[in-house]
């Protein structure tokens, strides 16, 4: 009875500390000292390890980070040493997770809080500013897997939203496109905030361009960009500016906040002018200037199938490239392309 009474305890004294953690940064309290010190006891993480649903410790997380001072609530949880118990990683992932990795991911959500305040993101609506501290958050696992019950390898963040805070999927697909976007991002950051004509070589993601000068090119890859991460593109590019430029090595610059935000700003903000003076901030409601019956048409074929698929990819391309074409310009190009590529392939198999 007594055993029973004292478990039943510990949970309820679990729970009250989570609910502390959010009342307090939410408010600006101080957490006593004596109350941080039992908070951080081994029953209390036994607790919220087993005892706790982890639906609860997700409800309860999602409170912090939605709130007015998510920094200071995700930190007491790292101070309080419980940051490996609420964020549980898989038994083996794949590189390991290093060492001081929770005071680095609490580093980039400081950082991304600070630098959001900085630039006022008044386009941000409530959803992309909660999942923007989310990726800034799990910023340090974007390149670390594990294997699924399936062997699959699959993100490491799509475990901790899915298993460890039993979230919704949407939150996990979206962190996730957000981080796998950045690579690309931060190839083109350069190109579009400089002022001189520099070739794009170095910008290659297998794509077949339509018209390989420098204009047209930045505006066909930035615009494939924002249409695979739609909504979230101003997210992704405060991700980037976090990272950017990729040679450096920026942990021990955010770890001691000498991270120069200032100028962060500055870079996030000269990059999304180039992108609404490229009039792409929308470019995901671009409906396609032709439908897959006409390049079927074009084609002389009786179903769907890769081939319109590689087409489509083609003429939106195009698109990209020629912001006034029209539907009738847009399938002259095709059936030039197309003649030339059938009269070449017709001369190769001559040969």
């Amino acid at each position: 009875m007594i055993s029973s009474f004292s478990c039943l305890f510990t949970c309820f004294y679990t729970q009250t500390c989570l609910f502390v953690f959010v009342l307090g940064a939410r408010f600006g309290f101080i957490l006593d000292e004596e109350l941080k010190k039992a908070a951080a006891c081994d029953e209390v993480k036994a607790a919220l390890a087993a005892k706790i649903s982890k639906e609860r410790i997700g409800t309860e997380i999602d409170l912090m980070v939605s709130g007015n001072q998510p920094v200071k609530a995700l930190t007491y949880i790292c101070d309080l040493t419980l940051f490996w118990i609420v964020f549980n990683l898989p038994p083996k992932s794949e590189p390991a997770v290093s060492d001081g990795c929770d005071r680095l991911c609490i580093a980039y959500l400081d950082a991304a809080w600070n630098l959001t305040q900085l630039i006022g993101c008044s386009n941000l609506s409530d959803e992309q500013r909660r999942l923007s501290l989310y990726a800034a958050l799990f910023l340090p696992f974007k390149e670390i897997t594990y294997k699924d019950n399936k062997a699959k390898k699959m993100p490491i963040v799509n475990y901790i939203f899915r298993e460890s805070l039993k979230r919704k999927a949407s939150d996990a697909e979206t962190v996730i496109n957000i981080h796998k976007s950045l690579e690309k991002f931060l190839s083109l950051i350069p190109y579009l905030v400089s002022t001189e004509d520099v070739k794009l070589v170095e910008v290659d993601w297998g794509r077949e361009l339509v018209d390989d000068s420098v204009p047209l090119k930045l505006r066909v890859l930035t615009g494939f960009l924002l249409r695979e991460i739609k909504d979230f593109w101003r997210v992704a590019l405060l991700m980037s500016t976090l990272l950017y430029p990729t040679d450096i090595d920026h942990t021990d610059d955010i770890l001691n906040k000498h991270f120069q935000l200032d100028r962060r700003r500055d870079l996030f903000e000269a990059v999304e002018n180039a992108i609404t003076k490229l009039g792409l901030e929308k470019v995901w409601d671009v409906k396609p200037l032709v439908n897959g019956k006409e390049i079927m048409s074009v084609l002389q074929l009786k179903s769907g199938g890769p081939l319109v698929r590689e087409w489509q990819q083609k003429l939106l391309a195009w698109q990209l490239a020629h912001p006034s074409g029209t539907a009738e310009d847009c399938l002259d190009w095709m059936k030039e392309t197309h003649s030339k590529r059938v009269k070449l392939e017709s001369g190769n198999s001559v040969d």
